[in-house]
C-alpha cells in the first residue's frame, strides 16, 4: 500500500487529513463535554442556506457558508442558552430550514453547481495545496483562541455555575465556542464532506473520553485518532477501491464500538454483579 505515497494528490489528502483532525480533535472535545452534538450538526446543515444563497448571488460558497453558519450558530447558541427544554427542536427546525433556503436559492441560480454534492460527501482525494492553506489558518486560529481562553472554556464546561458565580463571561465564552464550531464546520466541510466531519467531531473525542478526564488529554487524544482514523481510511479505500470518507467513517465507528465493548467489559469485571 505504500506505493499509494507517491501520488501527489494522496499525499495531500493525508495531510489535510491530519489538519482536519486537529482541529475537530480540539472542537470536538468541547462539543462532546458540553454536549452540543446535535447543535454542531445543526450548524453543519444549515451551512448550506449559505452556500444556496452565494451561488444565487455569485459570490463564493464558502464565504456564504462561513457568514451564514457564524449567524446560525449564534442563533442556535441563543436557543440553547435560554431555551434549553425546546432547544432540541428548535435546532432541528433551524436546520431544516436553513437546507430548504439553500436549495430553494440554488433551484434559482442558473448553470449547473458541479462541485455542490463534494459538500456533502467531500472530495479529500481532490484537496489541492492551496486549500491546505486555509486548514493550517484554521488550526493556529483554533489553538490561539483555547490557548487564551482555556481556563474560561473548561470553567464552563465542567462547572457552569461556579462560573458564573466567579464572574467568569459565561455567555461570551460559549458564544465564542459557537463560532469556532461554526468555522470548523464550514472550511473542513470543503475538504471532507459534512457527514465525515460531523462524524471527526465526535467519534475521536468520544472514544477519548471513555480513556481521559483530563481536556488537554482528551484534545490530544481526540486529534492524533483522527489522523490515525483518516490515514488508516485513506489507504484501505486505496488498496481496496472504496470511497474514502465513508472508509474513514467507518474505522472510526468500528475503534468506537471496540472502545465501548471495552469499557463495558472492564466495567463488568470490576461489578460483576
Amino acid at each position: 500500500m505504500l506505493e499509494a505515497l507517491q501520488f501527489n494528490f494522496f499525499r495531500n489528502a493525508l495531510l489535510a487529513g491530519a489538519l482536519v483532525s486537529i482541529a475537530c480533535g480540539i472542537i470536538g472535545t468541547f462539543i462532546i463535554v458540553n454536549r452540543l452534538v446535535f447543535l454542531s450538526g445543526g450548524i453543519a446543515h444549515a451551512a448550506y442556506g449559505g452556500i444556496g444563497i452565494a451561488y444565487f448571488f455569485n459570490q463564493d460558497p464558502v464565504i456564504g457558508a462561513v457568514i451564514f453558519s457564524l449567524l446560525s450558530a449564534f442563533g442556535m447558541g441563543y436557543v440553547v442558552r435560554k431555551t434549553r427544554e425546546r432547544a432540541d427542536t428548535i435546532i432541528g427546525v433551524m436546520w431544516a430550514i436553513g437546507m430548504a433556503l439553500g436549495i430553494i436559492f440554488l433551484d434559482f441560480s442558473p448553470g449547473y453547481k458541479a462541485d455542490l454534492m463534494s459538500y456533502l460527501f467531500g472530495s479529500i482525494l481532490a484537496v489541492p495545496a492551496s486549500d491546505l492553506l486555509f486548514m493550517v489558518i484554521l488550526d493556529v486560529v483554533i489553538l490561539l483562541t483555547v490557548v487564551l481562553l482555556y481556563k474560561g472554556l473548561v470553567a464552563i464546561s465542567f462547572d457552569e455555575e461556579f462560573a458564573t458565580v466567579e464572574n467568569v463571561p459565561v455567555n461570551t465564552l460559549f458564544f465564542v465556542l459557537f463560532a469556532l464550531i461554526a468555522l470548523t464546520v464550514v472550511i473542513t466541510m470543503r475538504l471532507v464532506g459534512l457527514i465525515m466531519v460531523i462524524a471527526l467531531l465526535t467519534i475521536p473525542p468520544a472514544i477519548a473520553g471513555i480513556y481521559f478526564k483530563d481536556l488537554k488529554k482528551m484534545m490530544i487524544a481526540a486529534s492524533l485518532l483522527g489522523i490515525l482514523f483518516t490515514t488508516c481510511g485513506l489507504f484501505l479505500s486505496y488498496y481496496f477501491n472504496l470511497t474514502s470518507g465513508a472508509t474513514i467513517i467507518l474505522v472510526s465507528g468500528t475503534a468506537y464500538g471496540i472502545a465501548q465493548a471495552s469499557k463495558s467489559l472492564t466495567n463488568h469485571r470490576k461489578n460483576p454483579l
